[in-house]
Protein backbone atom coordinates (compact mmCIF):
# COMPACT_ATOMS: atom_id res chain seq x y z
CA UNK A 1 0.00 0.00 0.00
CA UNK A 2 2.94 2.44 -0.33
CA UNK A 3 2.37 3.27 -4.03
CA UNK A 4 1.03 6.52 -4.92
CA UNK A 5 -2.67 6.25 -5.32
CA UNK A 6 -2.51 7.21 -9.19
CA UNK A 7 -0.59 3.49 -9.23
CA UNK A 8 -3.26 1.53 -6.86
CA UNK A 9 -5.97 2.74 -9.60
CA UNK A 10 -4.47 2.33 -12.40
CA UNK A 11 -6.97 0.33 -14.82
CA UNK A 12 -5.79 -3.56 -15.41
CA UNK A 13 -8.15 -3.35 -18.84
CA UNK A 14 -9.23 -1.48 -21.71
CA UNK A 15 -12.58 -1.02 -20.48
CA UNK A 16 -11.54 0.43 -17.41
CA UNK A 17 -9.85 3.04 -18.84
CA UNK A 18 -10.90 6.55 -18.62
CA UNK A 19 -11.12 9.24 -21.11
CA UNK A 20 -9.29 9.37 -24.70
CA UNK A 21 -12.66 7.86 -26.91
CA UNK A 22 -11.25 9.12 -30.08
CA UNK A 23 -8.19 6.50 -29.53
CA UNK A 24 -10.00 3.83 -27.95
CA UNK A 25 -14.05 4.40 -27.79
CA UNK A 26 -16.43 2.16 -29.87
CA UNK A 27 -15.71 3.73 -32.86
CA UNK A 28 -11.55 4.83 -31.64
CA UNK A 29 -9.19 4.98 -34.57
CA UNK A 30 -7.28 2.62 -32.53
CA UNK A 31 -9.86 0.30 -31.52
CA UNK A 32 -10.46 -0.39 -34.95
CA UNK A 33 -6.77 -1.10 -35.17
CA UNK A 34 -6.82 -3.42 -32.29
CA UNK A 35 -9.93 -4.91 -33.85
CA UNK A 36 -8.02 -6.45 -36.35
CA UNK A 37 -5.71 -8.03 -34.47
CA UNK A 38 -2.39 -6.01 -35.66
CA UNK A 39 -0.97 -3.99 -33.63
CA UNK A 40 1.47 -1.03 -35.35
CA UNK A 41 4.54 0.28 -33.94
CA UNK A 42 3.06 3.85 -32.56
CA UNK A 43 4.20 6.96 -31.11
CA UNK A 44 1.54 8.68 -28.17
CA UNK A 45 1.96 11.96 -28.26
CA UNK A 46 0.45 14.28 -25.12
CA UNK A 47 1.24 15.80 -22.03
CA UNK A 48 1.88 14.42 -18.71
CA UNK A 49 -0.72 12.54 -16.70
CA UNK A 50 -3.03 11.64 -19.61
CA UNK A 51 -2.08 7.72 -19.33
CA UNK A 52 0.32 6.92 -21.90
CA UNK A 53 1.90 4.15 -20.12
CA UNK A 54 -1.13 2.49 -18.85
CA UNK A 55 -2.59 2.55 -22.48
CA UNK A 56 0.87 0.85 -23.68
CA UNK A 57 0.56 -1.79 -20.41
CA UNK A 58 -3.26 -2.53 -21.41
CA UNK A 59 -2.22 -3.09 -24.96
CA UNK A 60 0.38 -5.67 -24.15
CA UNK A 61 -2.39 -7.16 -22.00
CA UNK A 62 -4.98 -7.30 -24.26
CA UNK A 63 -3.09 -8.96 -26.54
CA UNK A 64 -0.92 -11.16 -24.26
CA UNK A 65 2.37 -9.73 -25.61
CA UNK A 66 5.54 -9.79 -23.74
CA UNK A 67 6.16 -6.51 -22.90
CA UNK A 68 9.72 -4.39 -22.17
CA UNK A 69 9.66 -0.84 -20.72
CA UNK A 70 12.61 1.76 -20.60
CA UNK A 71 12.73 5.17 -19.79
CA UNK A 72 14.81 7.70 -22.77
CA UNK A 73 16.34 9.17 -19.21
CA UNK A 74 18.40 6.58 -18.31
CA UNK A 75 18.43 3.99 -21.02
CA UNK A 76 21.01 3.82 -23.71
CA UNK A 77 22.02 2.30 -27.41
CA UNK A 78 23.31 -1.04 -25.06
CA UNK A 79 19.89 -1.46 -23.54
CA UNK A 80 17.66 -1.41 -26.43
CA UNK A 81 20.12 -3.94 -28.26
CA UNK A 82 19.77 -6.00 -24.98
CA UNK A 83 16.01 -6.14 -25.90
CA UNK A 84 16.04 -6.30 -29.23
CA UNK A 85 18.53 -9.60 -28.98
CA UNK A 86 16.03 -11.21 -26.03
CA UNK A 87 13.53 -10.66 -28.78
CA UNK A 88 15.01 -12.29 -31.51
CA UNK A 89 15.94 -15.43 -28.93
CA UNK A 90 12.54 -15.64 -27.35
CA UNK A 91 9.82 -14.34 -29.30
CA UNK A 92 10.21 -14.83 -33.06
CA UNK A 93 9.31 -12.27 -35.64
CA UNK A 94 5.60 -13.23 -36.13
CA UNK A 95 3.23 -9.97 -35.99
CA UNK A 96 1.37 -11.41 -33.36
CA UNK A 97 3.36 -12.67 -30.99
CA UNK A 98 6.61 -10.29 -31.34
CA UNK A 99 6.80 -8.39 -27.86
CA UNK A 100 6.50 -4.41 -27.03
CA UNK A 101 9.07 -2.26 -26.37
CA UNK A 102 7.91 0.80 -24.59
CA UNK A 103 9.79 3.84 -24.94
CA UNK A 104 9.24 6.54 -22.17
CA UNK A 105 9.82 10.44 -23.08
CA UNK A 106 11.40 8.77 -26.66
CA UNK A 107 12.06 12.51 -27.35
CA UNK A 108 15.01 12.36 -25.19
CA UNK A 109 16.56 9.44 -27.52
CA UNK A 110 19.39 10.88 -29.40
CA UNK A 111 19.28 10.14 -33.32
CA UNK A 112 22.19 7.42 -32.81
CA UNK A 113 19.85 5.49 -30.02
CA UNK A 114 16.96 6.06 -32.31
CA UNK A 115 18.50 4.81 -34.81
CA UNK A 116 19.51 1.26 -32.85
CA UNK A 117 15.43 0.65 -33.11
CA UNK A 118 14.90 0.96 -36.71
CA UNK A 119 15.82 -2.63 -37.86
CA UNK A 120 13.85 -3.91 -35.28
CA UNK A 121 10.94 -2.15 -35.77
CA UNK A 122 10.81 -2.22 -39.73
CA UNK A 123 11.34 -6.28 -39.31
CA UNK A 124 8.71 -6.52 -36.80
CA UNK A 125 10.79 -8.20 -34.06
CA UNK A 126 9.53 -5.67 -31.73
CA UNK A 127 6.42 -3.50 -31.75
CA UNK A 128 7.62 -0.23 -30.73
CA UNK A 129 5.41 2.08 -28.73
CA UNK A 130 7.23 5.61 -27.84
CA UNK A 131 5.61 8.31 -25.14
CA UNK A 132 6.23 11.38 -25.62
CA UNK A 133 5.16 14.86 -24.64
CA UNK A 134 7.01 16.72 -27.49
CA UNK A 135 5.93 17.50 -31.18
CA UNK A 136 7.26 13.85 -32.55
CA UNK A 137 7.90 15.83 -35.58
CA UNK A 138 10.86 17.62 -34.13
CA UNK A 139 12.00 14.71 -31.81
CA UNK A 140 11.50 11.58 -33.94
CA UNK A 141 13.73 11.20 -36.39
CA UNK A 142 11.99 10.70 -40.02
CA UNK A 143 12.76 7.18 -40.32
CA UNK A 144 11.73 5.90 -37.57
CA UNK A 145 8.50 7.99 -37.40
CA UNK A 146 7.56 6.64 -40.75
CA UNK A 147 7.49 3.39 -39.35
CA UNK A 148 5.03 4.67 -36.95
CA UNK A 149 1.42 5.53 -36.46
CA UNK A 150 1.26 9.05 -34.44
CA UNK A 151 -1.83 8.69 -31.77
CA UNK A 152 -2.52 12.24 -30.01
CA UNK A 153 -4.05 11.74 -26.58
CA UNK A 154 -5.80 14.55 -25.27
CA UNK A 155 -5.27 16.54 -21.53
CA UNK A 156 -8.58 15.03 -19.76
CA UNK A 157 -11.57 17.16 -19.16
CA UNK A 158 -13.74 18.17 -16.29
CA UNK A 159 -15.74 14.85 -16.74
CA UNK A 160 -12.98 12.40 -16.60
CA UNK A 161 -11.22 13.87 -14.00
CA UNK A 162 -14.39 13.49 -12.04
CA UNK A 163 -14.52 10.12 -12.84
CA UNK A 164 -11.13 9.15 -12.14
CA UNK A 165 -11.64 11.27 -8.19
CA UNK A 166 -15.04 8.64 -8.07
CA UNK A 167 -12.63 5.58 -9.52
CA UNK A 168 -10.20 6.36 -6.55
CA UNK A 169 -13.24 7.09 -3.62
CA UNK A 170 -14.80 3.60 -4.68
CA UNK A 171 -11.91 1.34 -5.20
CA UNK A 172 -9.01 2.30 -3.35
CA UNK A 173 -8.97 0.29 -0.21
CA UNK A 174 -7.35 2.61 1.73
CA UNK A 175 -9.38 5.38 0.72
CA UNK A 176 -13.48 3.80 0.31
CA UNK A 177 -12.75 3.21 4.35
CA UNK A 178 -13.29 7.05 4.77
CA UNK A 179 -16.65 9.03 4.32
CA UNK A 180 -15.55 11.56 1.56
CA UNK A 181 -17.72 14.11 0.13
CA UNK A 182 -16.82 15.57 -3.36
CA UNK A 183 -18.67 18.68 -2.26
CA UNK A 184 -16.36 21.39 -5.14
CA UNK A 185 -14.01 20.34 -6.93
CA UNK A 186 -13.38 23.12 -9.42
CA UNK A 187 -10.06 24.03 -7.53
CA UNK A 188 -8.64 20.65 -7.68
CA UNK A 189 -9.61 20.01 -10.98
CA UNK A 190 -7.96 23.47 -12.36
CA UNK A 191 -4.96 22.89 -10.45
CA UNK A 192 -4.89 19.68 -11.73
CA UNK A 193 -4.17 20.98 -15.31
CA UNK A 194 -5.89 17.83 -16.72
CA UNK A 195 -3.52 15.57 -15.49
CA UNK A 196 -4.49 12.32 -14.01
CA UNK A 197 -1.65 12.02 -11.95
CA UNK A 198 -1.41 15.34 -10.20
CA UNK A 199 -4.90 14.96 -9.84
CA UNK A 200 -4.85 11.90 -7.86
CA UNK A 201 -1.05 13.19 -5.89
CA UNK A 202 -3.55 16.39 -4.60
CA UNK A 203 -6.13 13.95 -4.05
CA UNK A 204 -4.12 11.87 -1.68
CA UNK A 205 -2.45 14.31 0.17
CA UNK A 206 -6.29 16.24 0.74
CA UNK A 207 -7.42 12.95 2.08
CA UNK A 208 -4.52 11.80 4.14
CA UNK A 209 -6.06 13.47 7.10
CA UNK A 210 -7.00 11.34 9.95
CA UNK A 211 -10.49 12.40 10.08
CA UNK A 212 -13.23 9.55 8.70
CA UNK A 213 -15.19 11.91 7.20
CA UNK A 214 -13.87 14.76 4.75
CA UNK A 215 -15.59 16.97 2.86
CA UNK A 216 -13.58 18.22 -0.38
CA UNK A 217 -14.13 22.26 -1.06
CA UNK A 218 -12.57 24.57 -2.91
CA UNK A 219 -10.66 26.63 -0.07
CA UNK A 220 -9.50 23.11 1.88
CA UNK A 221 -7.91 22.84 -1.66
CA UNK A 222 -5.94 25.67 -2.01
CA UNK A 223 -5.18 26.49 2.12
CA UNK A 224 -3.96 22.67 2.23
CA UNK A 225 -2.66 21.79 -1.55
CA UNK A 226 -0.99 25.09 -2.69
CA UNK A 227 2.18 24.68 -0.51
CA UNK A 228 2.72 21.57 -1.43
CA UNK A 229 2.30 21.91 -5.01
CA UNK A 230 5.66 21.77 -7.02
CA UNK A 231 7.28 25.02 -7.29
CA UNK A 232 7.99 24.22 -10.88
CA UNK A 233 5.72 21.78 -12.57
CA UNK A 234 7.16 21.34 -16.54
CA UNK A 235 3.02 19.92 -17.37
CA UNK A 236 1.43 22.76 -14.68
CA UNK A 237 0.19 26.80 -14.72
CA UNK A 238 3.41 27.73 -13.22
CA UNK A 239 5.45 26.26 -16.61
CA UNK A 240 3.32 28.56 -18.71
CA UNK A 241 3.55 31.39 -15.97
CA UNK A 242 7.36 30.75 -15.84
CA UNK A 243 8.05 30.17 -19.44
CA UNK A 244 5.91 33.89 -20.44
CA UNK A 245 7.96 35.42 -17.99
CA UNK A 246 11.15 34.68 -19.55
CA UNK A 247 9.61 35.69 -22.66
CA UNK A 248 8.38 38.82 -21.66
CA UNK A 249 11.59 39.71 -20.19
CA UNK A 250 13.49 39.17 -23.27
CA UNK A 251 10.87 40.89 -25.11
CA UNK A 252 10.81 44.03 -22.38
CA UNK A 253 14.84 43.67 -22.82
CA UNK A 254 15.81 42.95 -19.38
CA UNK A 255 18.62 40.24 -19.70
CA UNK A 256 18.42 40.17 -16.03
CA UNK A 257 14.91 38.98 -15.63
CA UNK A 258 15.59 36.70 -18.90
CA UNK A 259 18.73 34.58 -16.87
CA UNK A 260 16.36 35.02 -13.88
CA UNK A 261 13.45 33.12 -15.29
CA UNK A 262 15.96 30.89 -17.36
CA UNK A 263 17.42 29.67 -13.91
CA UNK A 264 14.29 28.40 -12.91
CA UNK A 265 13.58 26.84 -15.83
CA UNK A 266 16.85 24.96 -15.80
CA UNK A 267 16.44 24.03 -12.04
CA UNK A 268 13.15 22.77 -12.46
CA UNK A 269 14.38 20.02 -15.23
CA UNK A 270 12.89 21.76 -18.15
CA UNK A 271 13.69 20.30 -21.62
CA UNK A 272 16.64 22.21 -22.87
CA UNK A 273 15.23 21.71 -26.50
CA UNK A 274 11.93 23.30 -25.28
CA UNK A 275 13.58 26.14 -23.97
CA UNK A 276 15.70 26.84 -27.09
CA UNK A 277 12.96 26.47 -29.39
CA UNK A 278 11.29 29.32 -27.43
CA UNK A 279 14.22 31.73 -28.31
CA UNK A 280 14.01 30.76 -31.62
CA UNK A 281 10.33 31.40 -31.96
CA UNK A 282 10.99 34.50 -30.35
CA UNK A 283 13.76 35.87 -32.29
CA UNK A 284 11.69 35.93 -35.20
CA UNK A 285 8.36 37.41 -33.65
CA UNK A 286 10.07 39.98 -31.44
CA UNK A 287 13.23 40.70 -33.04
CA UNK A 288 12.98 39.78 -36.94
CA UNK A 289 14.54 42.02 -39.38
CA UNK A 290 15.45 44.66 -36.07
CA UNK A 291 18.62 42.11 -36.21
CA UNK A 292 18.55 39.32 -38.23
CA UNK A 293 21.46 37.65 -36.53
CA UNK A 294 19.82 37.16 -33.80
CA UNK A 295 17.57 34.53 -35.50
CA UNK A 296 20.92 32.52 -36.85
CA UNK A 297 22.38 32.60 -33.00
CA UNK A 298 18.91 31.33 -31.76
CA UNK A 299 18.94 28.06 -34.37
CA UNK A 300 22.59 27.90 -33.59
CA UNK A 301 21.35 27.28 -29.97
CA UNK A 302 18.82 24.89 -30.77
CA UNK A 303 21.23 22.55 -32.54
CA UNK A 304 23.93 23.14 -30.03
CA UNK A 305 21.94 22.14 -27.17
CA UNK A 306 20.14 19.08 -29.32
CA UNK A 307 23.90 18.01 -29.30
CA UNK A 308 24.99 19.07 -26.15
CA UNK A 309 22.87 18.30 -23.22
CA UNK A 310 22.39 19.38 -19.90
CA UNK A 311 24.05 20.36 -17.54
CA UNK A 312 27.02 22.19 -20.50
CA UNK A 313 24.08 23.41 -23.00
CA UNK A 314 22.76 25.72 -19.83
CA UNK A 315 25.88 28.46 -20.77
CA UNK A 316 24.86 28.47 -24.86
CA UNK A 317 21.32 28.86 -23.28
CA UNK A 318 22.41 31.67 -21.13
CA UNK A 319 24.26 33.22 -23.85
CA UNK A 320 21.59 33.56 -26.48
CA UNK A 321 19.25 34.56 -23.65
CA UNK A 322 20.97 37.55 -23.03
CA UNK A 323 21.65 38.45 -27.04
CA UNK A 324 18.12 38.36 -27.23
CA UNK A 325 17.13 40.58 -24.53
CA UNK A 326 20.06 42.86 -25.88
CA UNK A 327 19.00 43.42 -29.65
CA UNK A 328 17.01 45.75 -30.47
CA UNK A 329 13.30 44.68 -31.19
CA UNK A 330 11.09 44.51 -33.94
CA UNK A 331 7.35 42.82 -34.51
CA UNK A 332 6.59 43.93 -38.25
CA UNK A 333 7.36 40.51 -39.89
CA UNK A 334 4.63 38.87 -37.29
CA UNK A 335 2.02 41.63 -37.67
CA UNK A 336 2.76 41.11 -42.01
CA UNK A 337 2.41 37.72 -41.91
CA UNK A 338 -1.10 38.28 -39.73
CA UNK A 339 -2.21 41.15 -41.82
CA UNK A 340 -1.49 38.97 -45.24
CA UNK A 341 -3.23 36.19 -43.60
CA UNK A 342 -6.17 38.21 -42.51
CA UNK A 343 -6.74 39.53 -46.16
CA UNK A 344 -6.34 35.99 -47.48
CA UNK A 345 -9.39 35.11 -45.23
CA UNK A 346 -11.30 37.88 -46.59
CA UNK A 347 -10.61 38.05 -50.43
CA UNK A 348 -10.47 34.33 -51.35
CA UNK A 349 -8.52 32.90 -54.11
CA UNK A 350 -7.51 36.00 -56.08
CA UNK A 351 -6.28 35.19 -59.28
CA UNK A 352 -2.77 35.81 -60.00
CA UNK A 353 -1.89 38.20 -62.82
CA UNK A 354 -1.23 37.15 -65.90
CA UNK A 355 2.28 38.89 -66.59
CA UNK A 356 3.30 37.29 -62.76
CA UNK A 357 2.13 33.91 -63.92
CA UNK A 358 4.66 30.85 -65.48
CA UNK A 359 4.45 29.94 -68.90
CA UNK A 360 6.25 26.88 -69.84
CA UNK A 361 3.91 25.50 -72.58
CA UNK A 362 3.57 27.16 -75.90
CA UNK A 363 -0.57 27.05 -74.82
CA UNK A 364 0.03 29.80 -71.54
CA UNK A 365 2.37 31.79 -73.90
CA UNK A 366 -0.44 32.51 -76.65
CA UNK A 367 -2.93 33.30 -73.74
CA UNK A 368 -1.00 35.68 -72.21
CA UNK A 369 0.59 33.87 -69.57
CA UNK A 370 3.80 35.60 -68.51
CA UNK A 371 3.12 38.48 -70.80
CA UNK A 372 4.71 42.41 -69.92
CA UNK A 373 6.71 40.67 -66.70
CA UNK A 374 9.46 42.79 -66.47
CA UNK A 375 12.50 40.93 -65.32
CA UNK A 376 14.13 43.39 -62.66
CA UNK A 377 18.20 42.10 -63.54
CA UNK A 378 17.17 44.15 -66.71
CA UNK A 379 16.53 47.60 -65.19
CA UNK A 380 18.80 49.91 -63.42
CA UNK A 381 18.85 49.32 -59.66
CA UNK A 382 17.63 45.95 -60.30
CA UNK A 383 14.54 47.31 -59.89
CA UNK A 384 10.94 47.73 -62.41
CA UNK A 385 7.87 49.13 -60.97
CA UNK A 386 4.75 47.12 -62.04
CA UNK A 387 2.11 45.35 -59.81
CA UNK A 388 2.30 42.19 -57.59
CA UNK A 389 -0.35 41.85 -55.75
CA UNK A 390 -4.13 40.39 -57.61
CA UNK A 391 -5.87 44.22 -59.00
CA UNK A 392 -8.62 44.17 -56.30
CA UNK A 393 -6.13 44.56 -53.37
CA UNK A 394 -3.40 46.77 -55.36
CA UNK A 395 -1.67 49.05 -52.97
CA UNK A 396 -2.43 47.61 -49.81
CA UNK A 397 0.67 47.69 -47.30
CA UNK A 398 0.81 44.58 -45.27
CA UNK A 399 4.43 45.16 -44.09
CA UNK A 400 4.83 48.37 -42.12
CA UNK A 401 8.99 48.44 -41.32
CA UNK A 402 9.77 48.82 -37.30
CA UNK A 403 11.12 51.71 -35.78
CA UNK A 404 14.98 50.59 -35.52
CA UNK A 405 17.91 51.53 -37.79
CA UNK A 406 17.93 48.31 -39.77
CA UNK A 407 14.34 48.43 -40.69
CA UNK A 408 14.39 52.20 -40.86
CA UNK A 409 16.65 51.75 -43.71
CA UNK A 410 14.22 49.67 -45.02
CA UNK A 411 11.71 52.39 -45.30
CA UNK A 412 14.11 54.51 -46.80
CA UNK A 413 15.01 52.11 -49.99
CA UNK A 414 10.71 50.61 -50.21
CA UNK A 415 10.12 54.57 -50.29
CA UNK A 416 12.76 55.54 -53.00
CA UNK A 417 12.08 52.63 -54.98
CA UNK A 418 7.94 52.90 -54.24
CA UNK A 419 7.65 56.33 -54.10
CA UNK A 420 4.45 57.24 -52.50
CA UNK A 421 2.37 53.55 -53.55
CA UNK A 422 2.35 51.95 -50.42
CA UNK A 423 2.93 54.96 -48.36
CA UNK A 424 6.38 54.14 -47.02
Amino acid sequence: MNAPLAERIRPKTLEEYIGQDHLIGKNGILSKQMNTGLIPSMILWGPPGIGKTTLANLIANKFDRPFYQLSAIQAGVKEVREIIESAKRNEGIFTTQNPILFIDEIHRFSKSQQDSLLGAVEKGIVTLIGATTENPSFEVIPALLSRCQVYILNSFDKEALNAILLRAINTDELIKKKQINLKETEALIQISGGDARKLLNIFEILVSDEAEKIEITNDLVLKKVQKNVARYDKSGEQHYDIVSAFIKSIRGSDPNGAVYWLARMIEGGEDVKFIARRMLILASEDIGNANPTAFILANNTFQAVAQIGYPESRLILSQCAIYLANSPKSNASYEAIGKAQELVRKTGDLSVPLHLRNAPTKLMKDLDYGKNYKYAHNYEHNFAEQEYLPDEISGTKLYEPGNNSRENSFRTFLKQLWKNKYGY
